[in-house]
């Protein structure tokens, strides 16, 4: 690459980078999920002629993106949650990714006479997996149930997994005209089985690794290379990168509570916030910029005719899901009565939520990406530009028409957790406050301890302990005036101490790294208090 290559190829990035964060603050100001207008900026971008036409390998394009947004959102997730809804995620995440490929292969089948079978599943293996990143977007602005939040979090988790096998049975089919249904089922049970050990056995050794590496920051950066570190693996052994890749994610975000120190946390997560940001981001973006070498094969008639193919398409991918999900809620619990014992029927108005949350987005950008130019040396995929143009239109569409209605619409049929997840913080709060003032009890007699200043803290535990078990008898967002009084009168104390900090910096009273450990420990306390 030639030295002007080099400078334009950077100038490019820097420019994508702050478009990725004008269009998130965007999303923030306007309170919708940010992967909506991202994707609609990578489409603008993509309009413009003066920005340069970018082509990635299809092989660098799942590698890039996936292994790190997997992995992070199966860290987040709760393991006791996705125990206890296993079931109706394993229906969601097998079961209707399987149903949407057939789904969306039969009808564009159907609606392209001339499109092989083979590449019609393509594009519903495409097509069948949610997007995680709008999930949870859209769950952190709307105080959604726990049984919702989890559900649609683990399928968006499992369902990568089994999408991305049936794709790629799908582009075999393509490339060798050959599909065995047998031959398929036991290869998924294998690269499922197999890709799920690799994970259990990286995420072990990444633990170990934890333990040893003392220095926080390394340990940040090493956190970053994680998800390579089981997926590559898995890859090569020709098992399921990505289960392999959320399997390490769950098991070391279950046990990093007891390995990883608190000097490493607080900035870890930080940068694992702005990564995924960063990835989701230039995801979209880049993905929306090939659009302009895809279309460009195409004519003016044949691209109305590709774009009015996507409508039905894409009804098609939300109607599966809806019709989905009640009879698998139903018949379970009508036909096996002990299921219903143990976990009762949910409200129809949170059945309906699940089956409209079925946003489509990165992963089905970057699988459309990935298809290989040639199914044969010498020969081109059959339809790949309409695959991939397909793709991103219904992922548009989806994004757009479910993601801007779906908080509207949850706050309409008032589908909330009624307080529940703040009740279970503030019991949690109350139950760590009292195992300190145990502690502190316990070590009152110990000589090395200073009686003066332990008495002091356990009356501020005490103090704490009262205002939480006030706040538990009054009930959910009874905080009022009292709490944001406390924290406003906190905020206004750690910013007094903040600007003589400062004053004290510009006179030259002390150095900048004596200010910024101080500045530190007050930034520490303002995280805590919000």
């Amino acid at each position: 690459m030639s030295e002007l290559d080099v400078k334009a190829t950077l100038m490019l990035m820097v420019g994508l980078l702050l478009v990725v964060v004008l269009l998130a603050t965007l999303a923030r100001r306007l309170a919708v999920p940010y992967p909506i207008l991202l994707v609609l900026g990578g489409l603008g971008l993509a309009l413009v002629p003066q920005v340069p036409q970018v082509q990635l390998d299809p092989d660098l394009v799942l590698l890039l993106f996936l292994p790190p947004l997997l992995y992070a959102a199966a860290y987040d997730m709760s393991w006791r949650d996705f125990r206890v809804h296993k079931r109706a995620i394993g229906q969601l995440a097998i079961g209707l990714v399987l149903g949407t490929v057939l789904a969306v292969g039969f009808t564009v089948h159907a609606l392209v006479p001339g499109m092989p079978i083979a590449v019609a599943f393509v594009l519903g293996a495409v097509l069948s997996p949610t997007d995680a990143v709008a999930v949870a977007a859209i769950a952190s602005q709307v105080g959604l149930p726990r049984r919702v939040v989890a559900i649609l979090e683990g399928e968006s988790l499992v369902n990568d997994a089994s999408a991305l096998v049936a794709y790629r049975f799908a582009v075999a089919a393509v490339c060798t005209g050959a599909f065995s249904v047998g031959q398929a089922a036991i290869a998924f049970v294998w690269v499922s089985v197999a890709g799920v050990a690799v994970g259990l056995a990286g995420g072990w050794v990444i633990l170990q690794l934890t333990r040893f590496i003392r220095d926080p920051f390394i340990l940040i950066l090493f956190s970053l290379v994680c998800p390579y570190l089981v997926w590559l693996p898995a890859e090569a052994l020709g098992v399921s990168g990505v289960l392999a890749a959320v399997t390490a994610g769950l098991y070391s975000g279950y046990h990093a509570p007891t390995v990883l120190r608190a000097e490493a946390r607080l900035p870890g997560y930080a940068v694992w916030e702005t990564w995924v940001l960063l990835l989701n981001g230039l995801a979209f973006i880049l993905l929306g910029l090939q659009l302009r070498t895809v279309v460009a094969g195409f004519v003016g008639h044949q691209l109305l005719s590709v774009v009015a193919l996507a409508l039905p398409i894409a009804l098609v991918v939300m109607v599966v899901r809806i019709v989905w999900i009640f009879p698998t809620a139903y018949l379970p619990r009508v036909l096996i009565p002990s299921i219903g014992k143990k976990d009762p029927m949910p409200p129809t108005s949170q059945l309906f939520i699940i089956g409209w949350a079925g946003m489509r987005g990165v992963v089905s950008l970057a699988t459309a990406l990935a298809l290989p130019f040639e199914s044969r040396p010498g020969v081109p995929f059959p339809y790949r530009a309409e695959v991939i143009f397909l793709a991103f239109v219904v992922v548009l569409m989806t994004l757009v028409v479910e993601g801007f209605s779906l908080g509207p619409l949850i706050r309409a049929l008032h589908v909330t957790d009624g307080g529940r997840r703040e009740r279970e913080e503030q019991e949690a709060r109350l139950a760590t406050v009292k195992a300190g003032q145990a502690r502190v009890r316990a070590l009152l007699d110990e000589p090395w301890l200073p009686r003066a200043r332990a008495e002091a803290l356990e009356q501020s535990l005490e103090e704490r302990r009262q205002r939480l078990e006030s706040k538990l008898a009054r009930g959910p967002g009874s905080d009022g005036r009292s709490g944001d009084g406390y924290r406003r009168l906190m905020r206004e104390l750690i910013e007094a101490q903040r600007s003589e900090l400062v004053r004290l910096r510009n006179e030259g009273l002390i150095g900048d790294d004596v200010m910024h450990r101080i500045e530190s420990q007050l930034d520490m306390e303002e995280a805590r208090i919000a």
